[in-house]
């Protein structure tokens, strides 16, 4: 599958999910499942690129010096650590993702959950006369 197609299916995926859970309180948990999508894509960014000397020439197109993009381009690490590793963390930015189509789930949230865009109840003051 493309990062488009993947990106497409993820916004469907979250739209529905979102929807039925709106009504809940789940802040914290989106925050987490974010961070790990986020890993996720970048995982499979990397595993996308397959070659070692891809991986070097996208890293260098990303703006990582080409000695530090030859180091990580051949690391023995698995492809879920170097998503994790500040190198696929700072080219790879959550701003990158958006570009390509990529919506947070809490950004989301917060548009379609009532609790979060309707004012607290206040109780109206009473006025003794």
């Amino acid at each position: 599958m493309t990062f488009d197609e993947r990106i497409q299916k993820l916004k469907e995926i979250t739209e529905g999910w979102l929807g039925y859970f709106r009504m809940a309180s789940i802040h914290e948990k989106l925050k987490d499942l974010d961070g790990w999508i986020r890993n996720r894509l970048r995982y499979c960014i990397w595993y996308h690129w397959k070659k070692p000397e891809r991986k070097r020439k996208n890293l260098i197109r990303l703006g990582v010096e080409p000695q530090m993009a030859y180091q990580w381009s051949r690391t023995r690490m698995g492809g879920w650590a170097v998503a994790q590793s500040p190198i696929l963390v700072t080219t790879i930015t959550l701003e990158r993702l958006r570009k390509r189509g990529y919506q947070s789930m809490l950004t989301y949230y917060e548009k379609v959950a009532p609790h979060c865009n309707e004012p607290l109840y206040t109780r109206p003051v009473r006025t003794v006369v």
